[in-house]
This record gives C-alpha cells, structure tokens and sequence, in this order.
C-alpha cells in the first residue's frame, strides 16, 4: 500500500482558520486530523466581567452566529439570577434569532458550499478554483450561479429582518438579562413580515429545489462522509415560558437509530490531550481554558467534548433527525437536505412567532444582579448544540465556559485517542487529485465550520 500525506490549509470557504491533514492509502483517506490553528481567549478575558457584560463580548466570539451566543449568554445569566423574562421577550429572541438561522444556513449552501460544485465566471471570487468533478450541466449551472447571485440579496435581507427587533445585525444590542430592550408597534410586525415572506419563498421554491438538484447529480454523496453516525442537540426555539416545549427538542441518538435519549448534562467532558490546553478531562461547568503553545502532540486549539466518552455530530442534521423531521441518512448531501428543510420549517414557525406579539405588553423585566450564582444557558447555533456557563463571585464572572457545535464536530483525538466526527467523517472517502482533493473538501464543508467559534 502506498501511503501520502495531504494537507488542506487553510481550508477555504468557512469561518476561521482550520487545517485538515490527510493520509491518502491507495487514493482513500485512511485517517484525517483536523486542526484549530487560533487562540482567542474569550472564557478567560470575561474573568471578573459583570455578567450582563457577557452577553455583548459572547457575540463578538462570531460575526455569522452572535445571536446564538445572545441567547446563551441571557440563559446563563438568568438562570443564575433566577430570572424568567415575559413572554414578548421569549417572542422577539426567538424572532431575532430565527432570522440569524436563515441568513446562516442560504449563506452557507449558496456561497460557502455550491462553489464546490458548480462553475462561475472567470473572474474573482470564483476564480482561481478547481476544476474537477465539476458534472452539472451548463443550463442547470447557469441557473445556480444566478441563485448564487439572489442569495446574496437574500440573506442581505434577513440581516435586515433581524434588525428590525435588533437594532443591528451582526450584534445586537437589543439582547439583554431580562428580555429584550426594544418597544414593539404593529408598523414592526408589518415590516418584518414583508421581509418574511419573500425569504420563505425563496426558501421553499428556490433553495429546497436546488439542494433536490444538487443531490440529483451527486447521489454517491448519499453514502459519503457519515462518521460516527451519532447525533446530538440542545434545542432551541422556546415555545412557552419555561422551556419545557421547544420547536426543536433536546436529545441524542446513537449510531443513527430511530431511539432519541435525553442528555444528562454531567456526562459531557472535555478532554485536552491532543489540543493546546492543559490536560483536565472536565465538564464545561468545572472547565479551564488554560492554553499551553509549546504542548507535545497536540495539534488544536479546540477542545475534544466527548458525550460519556463518545463522540457525537450536531447541527440541523441532528436537529432534525431527534425531532423526526428528517431521516433519510447521514451524509454529506443529507446535511445540505436536512439544513434546507429547518430553514423552511423555521420561516414557516417564525410566522406563527409574529402573530403571538402582543404589542401592548412588557418585553423586559427588571434585572436585580446576583452576588453569586450559577447558570447554564443551553440553545442551538446554526451550526449545531451551543452552550455557555457562568459561575458569578461577590457580583463578577468567576468563569465562563463555551461549548460550540464546532468544538463538537471538529474536535481533534480524544483522549483515548478517538478521532473527532470531522475526522472520522473524513475516512473512507476517495480522492482523485492528490492536488485538488474536491471530495473531502466537500464532506468538510457539509458540516459548515465555524473556526471562530470552536477556538473562542
């Protein structure tokens, strides 16, 4: 067998700096590791914060999900106050945050993945690429490179949306411990429906149709880039007070099955032995970022979270497949299919959202800050499971731990040495061109990296 080393780096077209190296066995990739290659710090410089304060730095771990990190933060912070905001504030995160996970999830298809795929003009940003693999015919190309072009317009307009309850898009400053700090009027409702609307079209006959077409040409993709198989989310989108009913649920499935377990908070470690940080096998709400450069055979800066030792994939696939919306298989094209129909799904829900503001009510309630206190605050990213604890000292951050969905999905070896899903998505996958490995590109971006947020 004849063995060579590939080295993706950086890979392009996601967020952040990630490094993929492979080893290539007789034109297969018989293992892979992949690597955060930046330290940002954001746990340790929020020591001795006020904790409100955590919800306005969180969001700048990311310029494409702020919201999510919003929403986590305000959990956090108010589960250790032991506050729970009015129903209008549920409302409007929910509202705000729905609009991040559209512009997220057609930013990702349409501009960070279908380049892969298709042909564009001889001109930047499309050129240099590579030029293999590329089957879609010229009339079926024409057309996604026009829908490139709309979904720019698009997502420029769910930022828009957003802003609406928000303020600004990217972070907002309407997110706060308590609820949210803007005054509601039917003229809102109104304009945020007439960016609606167009959106969920757009979803529904134009995005959902090309990832149908997308798959219709690569079908082997189908069967490519599964990994572990094991999926796991958080929830998100409260639809009552306490959180107990959700638009998507909490749980875990193992190996794919059809059985959704529920997740024990205690049992998440995690485990440094191959990333820049001290070695501490911890739970994020006991955890330590301490950074350690010069740290002999890791080659990280994210950390390995391991559920009960086990790694696990999140993201809509996950999401969709323990609500049941979606089990078809776990794959590289199944990712795109299952992220296309939570778009579709959320838009549809965001409608209802509207119709239950009631203008006339509260949308904040005051926040007394505690002098101690714990929370966690648990929620979805676009990219998967997201969560933030906060430990709160004589009335300042003592810590503050993050756990991303790319700290899950492209964690390197755990401390058994056990590859991250990223990675062991990664084996078994063909490469035609040592130079232009297209194909494991392809299963890298169907997870839709986000290196800011994994080396937060």
């Amino acid at each position: 067998m004849a063995t060579s080393t590939i080295k993706i780096d950086p890979v392009t077209r996601l967020e952040g700096h990630l490094e993929v190296t492979l080893s290539n066995t007789d034109g297969v990739v018989s293992s892979a590791k992949s690597g955060g290659m930046l330290f940002r710090g954001f746990e340790n410089l929020l020591i001795g914060k006020l904790p409100q304060d955590a919800i306005y730095i969180t969001q700048r771990i990311c310029g494409v999900c702020p919201i999510s990190h919003a929403m986590a933060s305000c959990l956090a912070v108010e589960k250790a106050s032991r506050l729970v905001p009015p129903e209008n504030a549920r409302i409007i995160r929910n509202l705000i945050l729905g609009a991040e996970f559209l512009q997220s999830h057609i930013l990702h298809f349409y501009h960070l993945v279908l380049l892969s795929y298709i042909k564009g003009p001889e001109a930047s940003p499309w050129a240099p690429a590579w030029d293999v693999d590329m089957r879609i015919s010229p009339a079926d190309n024409q057309v996604l490179v026009e829908h490139y072009l709309q979904a720019l317009s698009m997502r420029r307009q769910a930022h828009e949306m957003a802003a609406i309850f928000g303020g600004k898009m990217p972070h907002t400053a309407a997110f706060e411990a308590g609820g949210v700090l803007v005054g509601v009027d039917y003229s809102m409702i109104e304009r945020f429906t007439n960016y609606l609307d167009p959106l969920t079209a757009f979803i529904d006959n134009v995005y959902l149709p090309d990832v149908e077409l997308l798959g219709s040409y690569y079908p082997e993709y189908y069967s490519m880039g599964r990994g572990y198989g094991n999926l796991l989310a958080f929830g998100v989108f409260d639809l009552n007070s306490n959180g107990s009913r959700k638009l998507f649920r909490s749980g875990r499935v193992a190996n794919g099955s059809g059985t959704v377990s529920t997740i024990v908070m205690s049992a998440i470690m995690e485990q440094t032995k191959y990333s820049w940080y001290q070695n501490s096998g911890r739970n994020p709400a006991q955890g330590l970022s301490q950074p350690v450069a010069t740290k002999v055979g890791a080659y990280s800066w994210i950390k390995a979270p391991r559920y009960n030792g086990t790694p696990y994939e999140t993201g809509p696939l996950a999401r969709m497949w323990i609500n049941g919306d979606y089990r078809r298989g776990i794959s590289v094209m199944d990712r795109h299919h299952a992220r296309a129909l939570e778009a579709s799904k959320i838009a549809h829900a965001m409608r209802d959202w509207l119709a239950q503001i009631n203008p006339a009510a509260p949308s904040y309630k005051t926040y007394t800050l505690p002098t101690t206190g714990i929370g966690t605050g648990l929620t979805e990213a676009p990219r998967g499971a997201l969560g933030h604890w906060v430990a709160i000292a004589s009335k300042k951050i003592k810590t503050y731990q993050v756990l991303t969905p790319t700290c899950w999905n492209c964690s390197p070896m755990d401390d058994k040495g056990k590859p991250g899903p990223l990675e062991k998505a990664l084996q078994g996958t063909p490469v035609s061109d040592e130079a232009m490995p297209i194909e494991a590109l392809r299963v890298i971006q169907s997870y839709d990296p986000c290196l800011a947020c994994a080396v937060h």
